[in-house]
Formats: C-alpha cells, sequence, structure tokens
C-alpha cells in the first residue's frame, strides 16, 4: 500500500485528488489487498447516474462520475452513496471535478449531451452531440489510452463512429450500446407475450438503433427454441414494431425524458463483460470493416465482448432483404456521418 504523504493528505484520502497526492494510481485502487479498476461515466444525467448505480450494485469496480454542470454529479454521488448501507454494495463512487481525473481509468461511458424530447428523432440530436464529442474524444485519448469506450449518447450509431474517428481508437475498443439495448426489449416483449421468464429469452437485433433496427426472429429463442415455432409471423411481426418504436412511446408518454433505464442496464451489463473478461456474446455497435461488404460506418453486430474490448465479430446469415436493409441504414449513416459540421456561431 502507498505510504501518505504527510498528515494532511490523510483527510482526502477517499478523493481522487487525495489518492493522487499520496503517491496512488487514480483509477486502479488495492482495497484489502485486491485490486479494483475504475469506470468513469462522463455525463451525470439519468443514464450516466443509473448506470453508476447500476455498476455499484454489481459491487466489482468503483464508479467515477464526471457532468460540466457543477454540482450534478457531487449531489448525484452522495445520494447514491447514502443508499450503499442498505443496499449493500462495496465499491466507491466519486464525483469528478475535472476531466483530467479519468486518467488511467479501464472504462469510460460516453453519456453526455443532449437528450431527445417529444417529437425529435435520434438523428435530431447528432449536430450538437457530434461537436460534444469531436471535442472530447481526444481529450479521453489522451487521459486513459487504453480504455474501453461505451457510447450511449444519441444518435448511438454515428456517434460511435464520430468517437472512433476523432480518438484514433480501434474499433474494437469503441463500443456502442444500440443492439444490446433493442435485444433486451425484444426479450422482455416476447417474455411478456409467451408468460415466459425473462431470463429464458435470447435475442439477436442488428443493425441501426432506430425505428431501421433489424431483428432476427429466427435467431430469437425462448430456452433454444427458435420463436417462428412458438409464435405466428403476425404477432413476430407485432413484438418487433412495439420493440422498434419503444424509445419513441417512452418519450411520447414521459413528456420530460428519454428512456434511461433499459439502456443504463445495457451498458451495465457490456460493463460487467468487459471488466471480468467474460466473452459475452452481445450486439454492440462498432465501426464495420467489410462485414456483409460494408465498410465506414457503425452499425450493431453480435460480437464477444471480453477485457479489451470486442474481440470477434458474428456475421449471422441474412436474407436477401435483411442485407438490402442493413444496407440501407449503412448508406443513410454515411450520409448523416460525413455531412458537413455546422460552423460554430451559425449555419452552415
Amino acid at each position: 500500500m502507498p505510504r501518505y504523504r504527510g498528515a494532511g493528505v490523510f483527510p482526502y484520502a477517499h478523493s481522487c485528488e487525495g489518492r493522487r497526492l499520496a503517491g496512488e494510481r487514480p483509477f486502479r485502487v488495492r482495497r484489502k489487498g485486491v485490486a479494483v479498476s475504475q469506470v468513469s461515466i462522463l455525463g451525470s444525467g439519468n443514464v450516466g447516474a443509473n448506470t453508476a448505480f447500476f455498476i455499484a450494485e454489481t459491487g466489482v469496480e468503483d464508479v467515477l462520475l464526471y457532468d460540466l454542470q457543477e454540482g450534478l454529479a457531487t449531489g448525484k454521488v452522495l445520494d447514491m452513496m447514502e443508499a450503499a448501507p442498505i443496499r449493500k454494495y462495496r465499491n466507491r463512487l466519486r464525483a469528478a471535478a475535472s476531466l483530467e481525473e479519468i486518467a488511467g481509468s479501464e472504462i469510460v461511458i460516453l453519456a453526455a449531451g443532449r437528450v431527445r424530447r417529444p417529437g425529435m428523432k435520434r438523428e435530431d440530436l447528432y449536430a450538437e452531440n457530434r461537436t460534444l464529442v469531436a471535442e472530447t474524444a481526444p481529450r479521453i485519448a489522451s487521459l486513459a489510452p487504453e480504455a474501453v469506450v461505451i457510447v450511449a449518447t444519441e444518435p448511438v450509431d454515428p456517434i460511435t463512429l464520430e468517437f472512433a474517428r476523432a480518438s484514433g481508437f480501434p474499433r474494437e475498443r469503441v463500443l456502442g450500446v444500440g443492439g444490446c439495448l433493442d435485444a433486451t426489449r425484444l426479450r422482455y416483449a416476447v417474455a411478456r407475450e409467451l408468460g415466459v421468464s425473462r431470463e429464458d429469452v435470447t435475442a439477436l437485433v442488428i443493425g441501426r438503433h432506430s425505428g431501421a433496427m433489424l431483428a432476427l426472429p429466427r435467431y430469437t429463442s425462448v430456452s433454444g427454441v427458435p420463436l417462428p415455432q412458438l409464435l405466428p409471423p403476425e404477432r413476430i411481426e407485432a413484438l418487433v414494431a412495439e420493440t422498434a418504436a419503444a424509445g419513441d412511446l417512452i418519450v411520447q408518454m414521459a413528456q420530460r425524458s428519454s428512456a434511461f433505464y433499459a439502456p443504463s442496464a445495457a451498458v451495465a451489463d457490456i460493463v460487467n463483460a468487459v471488466h471480468m473478461d467474460l466473452g459475452r456474446v452481445l450486439c454492440v455497435s462498432l465501426v464495420l470493416r467489410g462485414e456483409y461488404g460494408l465498410a465506414g460506418v457503425a452499425l450493431s453486430l453480435p460480437a464477444v465482448v471480453a477485457r479489451g474490448g470486442v474481440r470477434r465479430v458474428f456475421t449471422p446469415r441474412l436474407t436477401e432483404a435483411e442485407h438490402a436493409c442493413l444496407s440501407r441504414s449503412a448508406e443513410e449513416l454515411a450520409e448523416l456521418a460525413f455531412a458537413p459540421r455546422p460552423a460554430k456561431g451559425g449555419a452552415q
């Protein structure tokens, strides 16, 4: 254990600054002889704060929460830590005063930026959130050059591409949450329809995180039984349509916020797969490099996720219609992602 340099440091030993002054690496701490890694979350809104809470509930990693709005991260962290005696999580949550405090993080979660309001499409957020990511990504790359980055900022697919381009990170270490979230929504819908445990349902949704998502019912199963053997085509189509519209419905119903519990749970699931080196097969958005003849855009595909990010990408067989749908999504995203940035201070 590092020795504290003077009594003046001791009162701050549990803060990021105190640990740095004490000569300890900021985000790989040793607690009772066990190394604990750090997850840093940029953005302390609903998605960022709930992701921090879900990670805290697993008890395996410490969490740093950062937000540009002064006091927001500190207040959220205090609230969550006051719940710790009841919820019994043993890891620590902290608020950062500056972005520099993410240095050395194992995982960085991007949950900052504008969120949707009723009537908005995900793509409507791109211009503003793209600028934020373009400015932030190089700093993250400098401060945490070995981190795996998980993107939850909307629209997930083009923001994932933007971060990869701006940071210079390899695609294996920049993962968007899109397909993982779509799949968990479909799992819920199928389980509800059949009256079975949600844990026994697996689902595969690839492509774009939007109404144009590509659900693959024949790769969706209940305890190994393919979904088409359990439900008629019209019911499957209805469940897929419900899943595709789930995010829009939540925005419409809630009025003041977009979805955040399910996105946060999906992010925490990816975090666990990375940190625990699980080799989970999760559908994540990543920059394509020839899969299905597509490249230069980010779309969700099933991938083996473990320490260091993506280790392998799977390409399930598609019908001609499904391949055409995926290609259309790629073309639309390419048009969006490579559009000129708006000039600062005015329209371009």
